[in-house]
C-alpha cells in the first residue's frame, strides 16, 4: 500500500521517493499546496476505489496517515 501512495505522491507532487516516508508531513515535508492536495486525494480515490469524505480528507496531514486510512477503508 505504501508503494503505491507514494508512488502516486511522487508523481503529483514532483518530489523524491526518499522524501516520501510515513512521517512526511503532505504540506510542510512535501510543499503540496491545498489544490494539490485536493488533487491528491482525488487520485486516491480513484486508484483505491474509495471515498475519502471531505471533513476526513482535513484529517490526513502525512503519508502514514493517507496508508492508514486506505488500509482501513479500501475495498
Amino acid at each position: 500500500m505504501f508503494e503505491k501512495v507514494k508512488a502516486i505522491i511522487c508523481d503529483q507532487l514532483d518530489c523524491k521517493p526518499e522524501d516520501v516516508t510515513m512521517e512526511a508531513s503532505i504540506i510542510d515535508d512535501l510543499d503540496a499546496d491545498s489544490l494539490a492536495v485536493i488533487d491528491l486525494i482525488m487520485s486516491m480515490e480513484d486508484e483505491f476505489g474509495v471515498e475519502i469524505p471531505d471533513e476526513e480528507a482535513e484529517t490526513l496531514k502525512t503519508v502514514g496517515d493517507i496508508v492508514k486510512y486506505l488500509e482501513d477503508h479500501a475495498e
